[in-house]
């Protein structure tokens, strides 16, 4: 079922007075869940009927900052963190189920969101993810 998107860009300043690039691609009729993306947005997603959030990391993609520099990679957590639970605390938003996707490094961010609060989350799509398995 492909359906219309509607595509937004936003930039918000994380704790640190970054400015980040974030999107959110919407479809046309209500959301079957919400999807929060790792550094990328996901219009596929919208178009399959689930709304999508996306954030660049600080210095990568469009939003400002040393070029692909990482200080400190509970940053990077942290700044999705707080740009994912805004977007659910949305009064459209509230009841929806709520998954996290992350590729690569994407994929060790969604999983330090999941392990911080793993109840807020219905889920974790994760593809090629960046980790270290001690076992």
């Amino acid at each position: 079922m492909n359906m219309e998107v509607e595509y937004k860009e936003e930039n918000i300043k994380n704790s640190r007075g970054t400015m980040l690039f974030t999107c959110r691609c919407l479809p046309s009729s209500s959301s079957k869940a919400l999807v929060f993306l790792c550094h990328e947005c996901g219009t596929r997603l919208a178009a399959a009927g689930y709304a999508a959030f996306g954030v660049d990391y600080e210095g990568h993609g469009r939003s400002k900052g040393a070029r692909c520099y990482i200080n400190k990679f509970q940053n990077i957590v942290n700044d999705c963190q707080e740009f994912f639970k805004s977007v659910c605390e949305l009064e459209e938003y509230k009841d929806k189920n709520r998954f996290l996707y992350g590729e690569s490094m994407g994929g060790a961010a969604a999983l330090l969101l999941h392990k911080h609060d793993p109840s807020f989350w219905n889920g974790a799509v994760l593809v090629a993810p960046m980790c270290k398995v001690n076992g």
